[in-house]
């Protein structure tokens, strides 16, 4: 147990540093594997012992090793809470395959939420990744199943909203990221995810108070897939209680 979990979060650490790419790269339409890693304020091509996830932040002193510029502390960010989300899903699954499969579903969220942040787009590549993943990670029929009637339902939902507020209300990229939540979740767990990203956003939005201020929604469907799914024994319960 001990072994595998330090193995899932070396697997997490990894996969963490390649999100960082894909976060800084796909957004910008540049190739991911060339040029190869380097300093993005002096153009340096980086050493292998300056890419070790984490560990190269650590011993680099959060500097760059030829112009000493600081390096963001997106990386060490990432690549941290991608460790931490392949480890609490192999202990929710105590499978490893399973864990790798939703981990990977996950992290690939973390970097779409920090692309629609950073950037207000989400590159269908990513998001598409992330639902075929989650329709592999469990039972295939029934999450593909779940997964189009999640799409649908929102499709449907995004049409309502966009005609109450006279404007384009949900996008087609929301539409994939419920598809994804309905592949994970199930029908119960899912629309009780989604109920609950809308409280997280209404929360946020009265934190900041700033109506100018455009938030984008996928964090929150992605924050609220993440909870229900690492908690879904104990939203269970809670749905049975509510529906006896």
């Amino acid at each position: 147990m001990e072994y595998e979990i330090v193995l899932i979060a070396l697997f997490g650490l990894a996969f963490g540093s390649f999100l960082n790419v894909l976060i800084l790269r796909i957004p910008k339409d540049e190739n991911i594997a060339f040029p190869p890693s380097h300093c993005t304020s002096c153009n340096k091509q980086l050493k292998w012992w300056h890419n070790i996830p984490l560990f190269s932040y650590l011993i680099l002193r959060g500097k760059c090793y030829y112009c000493n510029k600081k390096i963001s502390l997106q990386y060490p960010t990432v690549e941290a809470l991608t460790s931490l989300l392949f480890v609490a899903s192999y202990i929710k699954t105590e499978n490893f395959i399973q864990a790798i499969l939703i981990s990977l579903v996950f992290g690939l969220l973390l970097g779409l939420s920090i692309i629609d942040i950073r950037y207000k787009a989400v590159p269908d590549s990513l998001n598409l990744s992330a639902l075929s993943i989650a329709i592999l990670s469990g039972n295939i029929f029934a999450s593909f199943t779940n997964a189009l009637l999640f799409a649908g339902g929102f499709s449907l939902l995004r049409f309502y909203v966009s005609y109450a507020v006279k404007k384009e209300a949900l996008g087609e990229a929301d539409i994939i990221i419920a598809a994804t939540i309905g592949a994970v979740l199930g029908i119960k767990l899912g629309i009780f995810a989604i109920f609950l990203s809308a409280l997280i956003a209404i929360f946020a939005f009265m934190l900041i108070g700033k109506k100018e201020i455009e938030i984008p929604y996928i964090p929150f469907l992605a924050l609220s897939l993440w909870i229900v799914y690492l908690f879904a024994d104990k939203f269970n319960l809670l749905l049975e209680y509510i529906y006896e």
